[in-house]
Order: C-alpha cells, then sequence, then structure tokens
C-alpha cells in the first residue's frame, strides 16, 4: 500500500488529543497528514453517555526523492536530565532544550495551570503540567493563530512521552499567551451571545482550531438563551451561535 495513502483514526478526550493519538500512530507531523473531525466527542451528564472525539489522519501525498540519502537523520533536542526528576522537571527541560536550539534567549519555568485549562486539558483526573516560556520578542514561538505554539507543544509531548513512557498532560506556553486568548475568547463568545439575544440571528464566528472552538462551547454551554454549534471543515471551521428556540 502506498504510504501516502495511508490512514488511520485518532480517539481522544478532545478533538486535540485524537489528533494527537493519530499522529502518533503515524509517525507523522501534523502539516503531512489532512484531518477530518469524525465527532468532537461529548462529556455526557456526571461522566454518563460520554464519548471519545474520533479524526481520521490521511498522509498526503508527496514527491519521493530519486536518491535519498539513507544516512540523513533529523537531529533531536536531547535535554540532560538528572536521576530521579520529575515529570514536570523533564517537561520543563524539553521545551528549554527546545527554544535553545531554536536560537531564542528566554526562562522557561513551570506555571499553575488556571482552573479553565485545567478542566479542558485534564487527562485522567490529573491537571496539565504547564511549561511556560517568558521573555522578550517571543512572538516567533506563537504563531499565526498560535500555529506554532501548537506544534512546540506537539514536539516537546513527543520527545517527553519517550522519556516517561506515555502521553504527557503538558501544556507549552509562551508568556501566558493561552490564558489571556482564553479570556479573549469567552469574552467574544458572550458579546455575540448577547447580539444574538438581542436579533433572534444566528452570528458566525472567525475559523478557529479544535481547541479555541471548545473554548465558545464551555463558555456559552449554560446560556439559556443560545446554543453553539461547530461547521464547515478543515481549517474553515467555526462556531456558530445559535437562538435557542
Amino acid at each position: 500500500m502506498d504510504a501516502a495513502r495511508r490512514s488511520v483514526e485518532g480517539r481522544g478526550k478532545t478533538v486535540d488529543d485524537a489528533i494527537l493519538d493519530a499522529l502518533t500512530k503515524l509517525g507523522a507531523s501534523r502539516e503531512a497528514v489532512d484531518i477530518e473531525v469524525l465527532t468532537e466527542g461529548s462529556r455526557g451528564v456526571w461522566g454518563i453517555g460520554a464519548e471519545d472525539a474520533r479524526v481520521r489522519a490521511v498522509l498526503k501525498a508527496s514527491p519521493r526523492p530519486a536518491a535519498p540519502p539513507r544516512q540523513a537523520r533529523v537531529a533531536v533536542a536531547e535535554p540532560e536530565i538528572p536521576p530521579g526528576a520529575s515529570e514536570a522537571e523533564i517537561a520543563r527541560r524539553v521545551v528549554a532544550t527546545l527554544v535553545s536550539k531554536m536560537g531564542l534567549h528566554a526562562d522557561v519555568v513551570i506555571a499553575e495551570p488556571p482552573e479553565s485549562t485545567a478542566s479542558s486539558e485534564e487527562t485522567q483526573g490529573e491537571p496539565p503540567i504547564v511549561v511556560d516560556i517568558r521573555g522578550d520578542d517571543l512572538g516567533i514561538l506563537i504563531g499565526r493563530r498560535g500555529e506554532t505554539l501548537r506544534d512546540l507543544q506537539f514536539i516537546a509531548r513527543l520527545i517527553v512521552s519517550r522519556k516517561v513512557g506515555h502521553w504527557p498532560n503538558l501544556v507549552v506556553d509562551v508568556q501566558a499567551y493561552r490564558q489571556h486568548r482564553e479570556q479573549a475568547l469567552t469574552q467574544l463568545a458572550r458579546r455575540m451571545a448577547d447580539k444574538v439575544r438581542l436579533t433572534r440571528q444566528p452570528v458566525s464566528l472567525e475559523p478557529m482550531p479544535p481547541n479555541e472552538r471548545r473554548i465558545v462551547h464551555l463558555a456559552l454551554r449554560d446560556d439559556p438563551y443560545v446554543m453553539t454549534q461547530s461547521t464547515g471543515e478543515g481549517e474553515a471551521r467555526k462556531v456558530v451561535i445559535y437562538p435557542r428556540t
């Protein structure tokens, strides 16, 4: 079977976790696959009826070089890990090494997870390890719509998983960008909900990655006047806020 046509199904508590599961099975980067969200999953009621998110990942077709240098290998950042280091310290050292290899100067610290981050990123009931990168001129680590930060987090999770033997519940942040972004999205969701209540007309938000759409859904899930739904495919997928009938 042509590797360019390989596909797998990934599962996880969130769409992001399901994508990570699929990428791990394929051994591929996010840019090398097309992702189809099969279901965004459901938390159920008090855990009853909960359903995992599911995605299908398909390797993109890519031309192969006529004579690939088989000896060529990609250098992987290997941090020095002291004996007995905690999982949080391993994660911090991995991220610090990645940042250093990128030629950037920054402080890499373990931060307290915000309550909302803990609830949306949790794995097996444990709060996430939050590694925050702090310094000047670090926008390059965030990228457009947080895409670079998302990829950096995936690489860090992959390296840490090889050190600890399981997928870590790890969140990589830059100057608390994720927390600020979550606050901004929550405020936007509530403003648009107010507009929907007044006009009784649905409002579409800009396309967002799965983790940001989840923030909007959670911000309005208990609103008695509006409801939310994700529509569209791939990078064009967005949240639409509807009036409740």
